[in-house]
This record gives structure tokens, C-alpha cells and sequence, in this order.
């Protein structure tokens, strides 16, 4: 087999899908994970980009579905977690809108962070540093900690944290480890770009959210395609087996191999 086979089938991405089948199975898939569990529903963290949005509402129809079968109430609780001001934080409330969330709070992670930011520019101060944390690993302190409030609310009601890694992102490694990659479900992850798009479309997804940049959130500016140099066409592409750019390739054959410790065990001896 090809490296490309290889990365395919380790991701588990088909070629192509039908939309509204991979929604079915996506919900039973979540329904059958909460009653497992024991769990009172989902919890999912709405950023106001596509990746979220879909999640969300398969989340929703899901605990709808349980809460008609089993005669008691299933929550999906919508978390929007701006950083300071957001400029997008709309399109978080119009995917909650859109969705008929009932269940929904915004917990605004900038003091927390600027405090965590300012113990480690103290500590690296200590060791005769002085310097301000970089941009990247103030990035990653962001995703960290929205993930921290996430699961304290999970715990305090007994919901599940719901994570949207697809492949097109974990072929990448675009994601924060421990971060946004630290979730208990991942209801997208053999999906691609393209078929997140897809499924989006088919759920209602609001048009102003399929239409905009994916973007992690991370600082002002930031998008996907620009921190990474790959297209999301040509990535999703490869994922479902079809030739792309050679450099294009090369290039995401390169980041998968080298963000390969995300995807792996913790190692141990």
C-alpha cells in the first residue's frame, strides 16, 4: 500500500457519502455512547465555525430523539467561550438559534488565560527569561482552558464533551493536544472537509457559517489554510483517494508524519 491507502484507512474516510445517511448513523452513534455512559447528554462547545455547527445539531437531534424514547429529558448544552471580545460570537448564537438550543452559556476565557500566561512569563522570568509567551503557546493555553471550563460544566451536569476533529484536521495534527483534541466523542473524526460541508448542508447548518473561513480562533486574523499552506480541496482530496498538487502531497504527508505523536497512545515503559 501507498502512504496515501495507509493515512485513508487509518482516518476511515470514504470516498464519498450520502449526507443524509452518515447523519443517521452519526446520531444512533451518539445516542447509543450517551445511554452507555449513563450520561445526562452532550455538551458542545459552539465556536461559530462549520466543524462545531455540525456537531452541534447532530448533537440536538440526538438527545431529542432519546428524550422521546425514554420519556425523560436529554440536554445538549450549547458552550460559547469567547476570549475577550469576539468578533464572530454571532454566528455561535445563530448555530444555536438555527438548532433550537434551550441550553446554552457563554463563559469568556480571557482572564483566565492572561493569568495562566502571566504565572508562565513569571516562571520563565526566574530562569532568566524575560519575554512575553509567544503567540503559538498562548494559542494552545486558549484551547486548554476552554477545555478545562468544558469539562468542569460536563462533570457538574453529567454530560458528555463532544469534540469536532475530522480527518482533514487530524491528518494535519490542527489541533491542540490536550486541548480541543481532548474530548469523550468525536462524531466527525472520518469525515472530511468536504463531507463535513456536506452534512452540514443537509442539517440546516445557517448559510453565513458554511460561507466563512474555517478558522481555529486562536488570535485576530488566523485561518487554516493560511497557518497551514494546504488547501482544504486538496486535502480532502487526498482523503478520499484522488491525486492532487505534488507540493500539496508532499506537504501533507510531511505534517502527517510529523504530528504523528498526536494520534498515538501516550508511550510508556
Amino acid at each position: 500500500m501507498s502512504l496515501q491507502q495507509d493515512i485513508i484507512a487509518a482516518l476511515g474516510v470514504k470516498p464519498s457519502i450520502d449526507p443524509e445517511q452518515e447523519i443517521r448513523r452519526r446520531v444512533d452513534f451518539l445516542k447509543e455512547y450517551v445511554v452507555g455512559a449513563g450520561a445526562s447528554g452532550l455538551l458542545i462547545a459552539i465556536s461559530g465555525g462549520i466543524d462545531s455547527a455540525v456537531a452541534a445539531g447532530l448533537c440536538k437531534r440526538a438527545t431529542d430523539e432519546l428524550t422521546q424514547e425514554k420519556g425523560r429529558e436529554y440536554m445538549t448544552l450549547g458552550v460559547f467561550q469567547p476570549y475577550g471580545e469576539q468578533s464572530d460570537i454571532a454566528h455561535s448564537y445563530e448555530v444555536a438559534e438555527a438548532f433550537e438550543l434551550k441550553h446554552r452559556v457563554e463563559t469568556n476565557i480571557a482572564e483566565a488565560v492572561d493569568e495562566i500566561a502571566l504565572e508562565v512569563e513569571h516562571a520563565l522570568k526566574s530562569i532568566g527569561l524575560s519575554r512575553h509567551v509567544n503567540r503559538g503557546v498562548k494559542g494552545n493555553i486558549k484551547a486548554r482552558t476552554r477545555m478545562v471550563t468544558q469539562y468542569a460544566l460536563a462533570g457538574e451536569l453529567n454530560l458528555l464533551v463532544v469534540g469536532t476533529d475530522h480527518a482533514s484536521e487530524a491528518i494535519t495534527g490542527f489541533y491542540t493536544k490536550w486541548g480541543d483534541g481532548a474530548v469523550d466523542i468525536t462524531p466527525l473524526s472520518t469525515l472530511n472537509k468536504h463531507q463535513v460541508r456536506q452534512v452540514a448542508a443537509a442539517l440546516g447548518v445557517p448559510q453565513s457559517v458554511l460561507d466563512k473561513a474555517p478558522t481555529a480562533g486562536l488570535w485576530e486574523g488566523q485561518t487554516d489554510e493560511g497557518e497551514l499552506g494546504i488547501k482544504y480541496d486538496d486535502n480532502s482530496a487526498y482523503l478520499e483517494g484522488r491525486e492532487i498538487p505534488e507540493a500539496a502531497r508532499e506537504l501533507l504527508e510531511k505534517q502527517y508524519l510529523k504530528t504523528q505523536h498526536k494520534r498515538s497512545p501516550i508511550p510508556g515503559i
